[in-house]
């Protein structure tokens, strides 16, 4: 799966395509940070990350509304293309809910086989499980089922796997229920001007935890040849200055947001 950039006039670039795990932040949701955010500083300036992740979505309605039609019309031969949902289907909202081993697969083969039409390259990631630990210590699992439709499809329609669902339960497994806060949303009262009464978010990370998550996938990139390791840069690297990671402003981010559909919102 090799891409030979040196024969392309135009650099390739990464499409990325998920939910609020992938999306990059606004202002006002500081500091909740997705892991598509921070992806780029683990590749070479030249390789551009296109995240078009659209917090909210599931698998359906991502395509239903038309980002995934924008996403291919777009994209171009040796361009990558990053799926990740399974978080926002696996709701019970009827709008947003689709079921594992139903139409979640097939909603995922449109993001596989259109990238594939226009010679990119499809990769699916699972997405990164949730901080669940319980009273008593326990680390219960959560959308596993959409996980395993994941990996089933990326057997049965040979594409690469990223398992980022698995590498982040050893993660916090490992770190136990206390370290593993730092990774999510913890806000107590008064400690963050967006959320002034405190906010406790289990589901979405900080910048510590996106940016594990992005040094992994961009690592698993690499390690499964996915892309040249020439690439990847920085996965080894402890000391990422922290401002390096930013939020867009909320009007910027509303405008780049509408842009990167071919539907009506």
């Amino acid at each position: 799966m090799l891409s030979n950039a040196g024969g392309s006039v135009n650099p390739p670039r990464i499409f990325l395509a998920g939910d609020s795990d992938v999306v990059t932040r606004e202002q006002s949701k500081a500091p909740m940070t997705g892991w598509g955010q921070v992806l780029h500083f683990f590749f070479r300036p030249e390789i551009e990350i296109v995240n078009c992740a659209r917090a909210g979505a599931s698998s359906r309605t991502f395509s239903e509304r038309g980002r995934l039609d924008w996403i291919l019309e777009n994209i171009r031969p040796g361009d990558y293309l990053l799926i990740n949902f399974g978080t926002n289907d696996a709701k019970p909202e009827k709008w947003l809910r689709t079921e594992a081993y139903g139409d979640f697969p097939y909603h995922l083969r449109k993001f596989v086989d259109g990238a594939r039409e226009r010679n990119a390259h499809p990769v699916l990631v699972t997405p990164y499980e949730r901080d669940t630990y319980d009273a008593h210590g326990n680390l219960p699992r959560s959308i596993t089922e959409y996980s395993m439709a994941i990996r089933d499809l990326a057997i049965e329609s040979s594409v690469p796997l990223i398992d980022l669902h698995e590498q982040s339960r050893a993660w916090w497994a490992d770190m136990g229920p206390d370290r593993i806060r730092s990774f999510f949303v913890h806000v107590e009262p008064l400690q963050n001007p967006n959320f002034p009464d405190g906010f406790h978010d289990p589901g979405h990370l900080v910048p510590d935890g996106a940016i594990a998550c992005a040094r992994y996938v961009a690592y698993a990139m690499a390690a499964q040849q996915m892309v040249p390791a020439s690439w990847v840069v920085n996965v080894d690297r402890a000391d990422l200055p922290p401002e390096w990671v930013v939020w867009l402003d909320d009007d910027t981010h509303a405008a780049l947001t509408r842009s990167r559909t071919l539907g009506s919102n």
